[in-house]
């Protein structure tokens, strides 16, 4: 689904900074991918490109066979709406609108109607278990209510891709395992493809497959395979040769 090949990035200034170099990436339908390394390394840059919110100075990313580096602004934004969804670390919600109304952001930039907007946030909610506070405003739920909420934002328009950054960064522990595993969920059920970046090894292992980058380069990767507690065990093992910070590795054993 989304290949990236070669793909370069330099941010210039005064002492132009190479963010990342010759990245060969290639993410399957249906696949969980984490992207992981320390702070610095280039997670969210990749992040960005693959999003389509940067461009990369070299390579090409092509997502179902259509080359996205080439395409104008409004095809961009366009491409992001109905293509992508997108988790962030601070939920990116708006207080002044209830829990439904946040939900159905998407779909209002696209014009659908009222009655169909209703029943496809009154599904979403019900899967995620939310339908109790559709019609509150976001400073009275919980960080745990307010992932929900923008989880079922980023998929109440079905998309092909979900990119999510640090989408645990700011829940406490029950809260942070309760969002992956519905991430993980949505991934089983509905077969959505998933990128997430983070530096919680507990979130990524939930993912099929980690990628480690450092420097900006692809330093390694890894598949879980059926063990999730031996699959924690080695990003752990990798983060400590990374040379991550004290944040990346986690002193917690997983269920």
């Amino acid at each position: 689904m989304l290949n990236m090949n070669g793909v370069g990035k330099i941010y210039s200034g005064k002492v132009p900074y190479q963010a990342l170099t010759d990245i060969h990436l290639k993410i399957e339908r249906g696949e969980f991918v984490g992207i992981m390394g320390p702070s610095g390394s280039g997670k969210t840059t990749l992040l960005q490109i693959a999003a389509a919110i940067d461009k990369p100075t070299s390579g090409t990313i092509t997502f179902d066979g259509r080359d996205i580096t080439s395409l104008k602004r409004q095809q961009l934004a366009e491409f992001r709406r109905r293509e992508l969804g997108f988790i962030f670390q601070d939920f990116n919600l708006l207080h002044t609108l209830t829990v439904e109304e946040n939900i159905v952001l998407p779909l209002t930039l696209e014009n659908v109607s009222v009655k169909i907007m209703k029943s496809k946030s009154a599904a979403i909610a019900e899967k995620l278990g939310i339908t109790d506070i559709l019609n509150k405003r976001i400073f009275e739920i919980s960080g745990g209510q307010a992932q929900r909420t923008a989880i079922a934002r980023a998929m109440i328009h079905e998309p092909k891709l979900l990119l999510a950054d640090e989408p645990t960064g700011n829940l406490d522990s029950k809260s942070a395992r309760d969002a992956m595993e519905m991430m993980e969920h949505i991934n089983k059920t509905e077969r959505t493809t998933m990128m997430l970046v983070t530096h919680d090894p507990v979130a990524a292992s939930y993912c099929h497959r980690v990628v480690f980058i450092q420097d900006g380069k692809l330093y390694t990767e890894m598949n879980r395979g059926d063990n999730r507690q031996h699959f924690f065990q080695k990003i752990i093992d990798t983060l400590s040769l990374l040379g991550g910070r004290s944040g990346d590795l986690s002193p917690v054993r997983i269920p």
